[in-house]
């Protein structure tokens, strides 16, 4: 009998956790939630003798206080028995996590006698080897509940046995992506805001997308982000990383990174690869 895929569900307090493993379950997952790592082998082994689930997710954080210092000793002997896992990272800004915090007026689990700021810092501080070795890093600042589901039913609703790329498009003004693995610039190109038929429509509409890619330069550097994903994706997968985001960046997020993100999806999917598009900050102009 052939392992189950496992997936571990972890990172900050307060950016999304239980949303995700209530989204997986939905999807059909195995969720087991606030396991103390010491006893991960020997759960997975009764829920795999069990015969119960092909896919497994495990919900791991700091609510387990010293017994969270064990995570990495338990993932080095899941793997050993040849489990095939995944981490997934669920990341908030600390203005976004101290307002939900607020909002739900419970301490963090690690302030003490501190503040929320406090224990978010010591949070990060103690989850900082593992976000940094995660296979998908989602970033929920900006997120809703339901926003966040879907993009869990997206990223796993299949057996993900392919290499899968997400490209992102954002603007510089609303900040970098903390879960980009690339980050492209194309604020090198002529902006369509500043073209008066142009400014209201998006990189979605046809008239954008001419204006844009018909500049010198915007076609081969759509081209080399693709190469660069191409002779990227084989290291990849060989160390275990299914999941790559290439974020790309302009102004405002609304015209020339809409448009190349949506020129590098295309490429890739007429060669075959399992893409998922997000435009992060459309329509916050």
């Amino acid at each position: 009998m052939s392992n189950p895929e496992v997936l571990i569900v972890t990172g900050m307090s307060g950016a999304g956790r239980s949303t995700a493993a209530r989204a997986l379950e939905d999807l059909g997952w195995f969720v087991i939630d606030n396991l103390p790592p010491s006893v991960l082998n020997s759960a997975l082994n009764d829920v795999k003798l069990q015969g119960v689930a092909s896919h497994i997710a495990v919900v791991v954080d700091v609510r387990g206080g010293k017994l969270f210092s064990n995570l990495d000793k338990a993932l080095a002997e899941v793997k050993k028995d040849n489990w095939e896992v995944r981490v997934l990272f669920l990341e908030a800004s600390d203005v976004s996590l101290v307002r939900r915090f607020e909002g739900s007026r419970r301490p963090h689990p690690l302030q003490g006698d501190g503040r929320v700021l406090d224990g978010l810092q010591n949070e990060r501080e103690l989850l900082g080897d593992l976000r940094a070795n995660a296979d998908v890093v989602i970033d929920t600042s900006d997120m809703s509940s339901p926003g966040l589901r879907t993009v869990i039913e997206k990223t796993f609703e299949s057996d993900v046995a392919t290499f899968q790329a997400t490209i992102l498009s954002f603007g510089f003004k609303y900040g970098i992506p903390v879960d980009a693995d690339f980050v492209f610039d194309v604020r090198f190109l002529a902006n369509p805001f500043w073209e008066e038929d142009l400014k209201k429509l998006t990189g979605l509409d046809k008239k954008v997308q001419d204006f844009v890619l018909k500049q010198d330069g915007a076609e081969n550097f759509s081209k080399t982000i693709n190469e660069v994903i191409n002779v990227t994706t084989p290291g990849y997968v060989r160390e275990g990383k299914k999941y790559v985001t290439v974020a790309i960046g302009c102004t405002g997020g609304k015209h020339r990174s809409v448009t190349i993100a949506e020129k590098v999806a295309q490429e890739l999917k007429s060669n075959g690869a399992k893409v998922r598009v997000v435009h992060r900050d459309l329509g916050k102009e």
